[in-house]
């Protein structure tokens, strides 16, 4: 499966719609992670919270190839974003694993991913490097096989998606 995750709408409405699943969080009722561990614990790979979460990280634990798309806030994501990907921890188990000399968690069945993380906004050089190195972190924990940072303005957004959607079909 192929998934744009976006902090924002996007009008891909030239693109196949076949070959992805596009989802805006900003239409979607999604809370923050309240840290009660139930997904590891109560209910192991399911969220108690019961809001659009529960429909999104199957989505992304199953995708082999993603796009994120977020605005950049202090070399981070910004807060709808951040929110979502702190909610997928269900994909992941207590348990913890050796990965390259470093601990991290046993993954519930998510495929590897070929990422594409587009940041966009007003991003400084100082957010660029700092959102390298949390995407360099993220990698590990979030079964990239491989990924791509690219940083564009605003009004370039739309264009760059449906780039990155072209090299798909290739």
């Amino acid at each position: 499966m192929h998934l744009i995750l976006s902090d924002r709408r996007i009008d891909l409405s030239t693109e196949d719609e076949s070959t992805y699943n596009l989802i805006d969080l900003s239409e979607l009722n999604i809370t923050n992670c309240v840290g009660c561990f139930s997904c590891w614990v109560k209910t192991p790979g399911k969220c108690i919270i019961r809001d659009d979460a529960i429909k999104v990280y199957p989505k992304i634990a199953y995708s082999d190839k993603i796009i994120y798309v977020s605005k950049i806030k202090y070399g981070g994501y910004d807060t709808i974003m951040k929110t979502m990907l702190e909610r997928s921890i269900p994909v992941q188990q207590a348990f913890i694993r050796l990965l390259h000399g470093e601990t991290h968690h046993v993954q519930r069945n998510v495929a590897l991913k070929h990422a594409v993380i587009i940041g966009y906004g007003n991003i400084s050089d100082e957010e660029k490097n700092i959102f390298k190195q949390l995407i360099k972190r993220n990698a590990k924990n979030m079964c990239f096989e491989s990924y791509q940072i690219i940083f564009v303005k605003e009004n370039e957004l739309e264009q760059t998606v449906r780039d990155v959607i072209s090299s798909w079909e290739k």
